[in-house]
Order: C-alpha cells, then structure tokens, then sequence
C-alpha cells in the first residue's frame, strides 16, 4: 500500500475552513514568538486530522448493521427509542459508539435504506459518554428503512466539546451502508437502535471502526458477543 495514502488521509470538505483558521493564527503566532509558532503548527495539523475522511472497505452482506462512527462501544443497553423517531414504544437494543477528539468524525449509515425521519432537537451538552446524554444532550435522529422493512435508528448526540452536528440527508433519501450522512465536530457519539429482538455482534469496550466493524446481523441468529479484556 502506498504510504503517502496512509499519512495524508483526505480531509472532508467540513474542515477546510477550521484548518484555515487554525494555519492563519499560527502565522500570526510565528511573528510573536517561534515557540509559539511550532505549537499552532501542531493544532492545525490535529485539526486536519480530526476533519479526516478516509476511505473505507464497507461489508456488502444482506442485513448487516455497521459502526457509524470510529469510537469505543461505550454502552449496550434496552431501552425505548425517542418518540418521533417512529421506532415504536417497546425498548430496542441501543448500541452506543463514544468517540473521542482523536477519532474520525465522519458518519456513516449503518445499513443501506430509506430515510425515514430527520428530527433535530436542541439540548444541553453533558459528557457524551453518560447514558442521559441520549436524552438531555442535543442531537439529531435519522431513522432508515430497509428494502424489506426492517427500521434502523441512528442518532448523533454531541458533547462536551462538540457545539455543531451537521447531517448531509433529509426524509426521502435513499443512501447505502457506509454512506457518508453527517458529520460532528471535537468529540461526541453515536447511537444505534436495532430491531426488536436482534442482539448485537459488539461488546462494551470493543473498538469499532466506523462503515467496517459489524454491530448486528439481522438475518442472522447468533447471541450477544461478550468480550474480555486483556
């Protein structure tokens, strides 16, 4: 593999404006003090990092639910979706994706579908890895409907340092597994909810890797995963 391709991943066109930034303050920094100059050096490039949008290799099987974001599992839990995402009243399996100011930030869909419903709700911005962050914190739901009916619902929540979730869909796209649908800027998370009565492929603390790593399998009839840490 070409290593310039590992070292210069693309940037998203969502950062293009906070590299600017970032390099402009760091001339201006350079004519204070040089010291200066090498620690804005470092930011812009962490900014340019943070904004990265790398290729991934996305599974093509039939009724697979991927990781919509880099992160740590962080919770799996049952509970009742938020209303107007039209999951239903009954607690679904949540997966919960934390991702931290180092991951890549770029959303991916979980499945391949339709998009459904797209409701923004303001809030606060409490730590992303509590669990009532999916309920206080601002956020924005997408809920996607497969080809044979199934309903998946994503949701990004922001964070502590996260002021801004942008969502590139709207109800009535249609959009493939691991397709690029929002983005969240400076550490946030995601979650997923899964159709009743599918358990999911992940274990807390697992590293997933955002359009790669398998949540769930809706054809499928394995258990839950449990994982140990070593």
């Amino acid at each position: 593999m070409n290593m310039l391709k590992i070292v210069a991943v693309p940037m998203h066109k969502e950062g293009r404006k906070f590299v600017a930034i970032f390099a402009a303050i760091t001339v201006l920094l350079g004519f204070i003090w040089e010291p200066l100059f090498w620690l804005g050096a470092g930011a812009t490039v962490w900014c340019y990092y943070f904004f990265r949008n790398p290729v991934r290799m996305v599974p093509q099987q039939e009724g697979l639910v991927i990781s919509p974001a880099d992160g740590v599992v962080s919770l799996i839990e049952e509970v009742v979706p938020p209303a107007d995402m039209g999951l239903g009243d009954a607690p679904l399996t949540r997966v919960s994706v934390f991702m931290n100011v180092f991951n890549c930030h770029v959303n991916r869909a979980p499945i391949a579908g339709k998009v459904t419903n797209v409701v923004y709700h303001h809030g606060k911005f409490l730590n992303a890895s509590l669990d009532k962050a999916s309920v206080h914190n601002e956020r924005n739901s997408v809920t996607l409907e497969t080809p044979s009916g199934a309903r998946i619902g994503v949701v990004q929540i922001a964070g502590l340092v996260a002021r801004r979730i942008v969502c590139f869909v709207k109800e009535g796209d249609s959009v493939e597994a691991g397709f690029r649908f929002g983005l969240i800027r400076f550490g946030s998370r995601l979650d997923v909810y899964l159709p009743q009565g599918i358990t999911p492929q992940v274990a807390v603390g697992q590293t997933a890797v955002g359009g790669e790593t398998i949540l769930a399998d809706l054809l499928g009839t394995a258990p839950a995963r449990i994982g140990i840490a070593e």
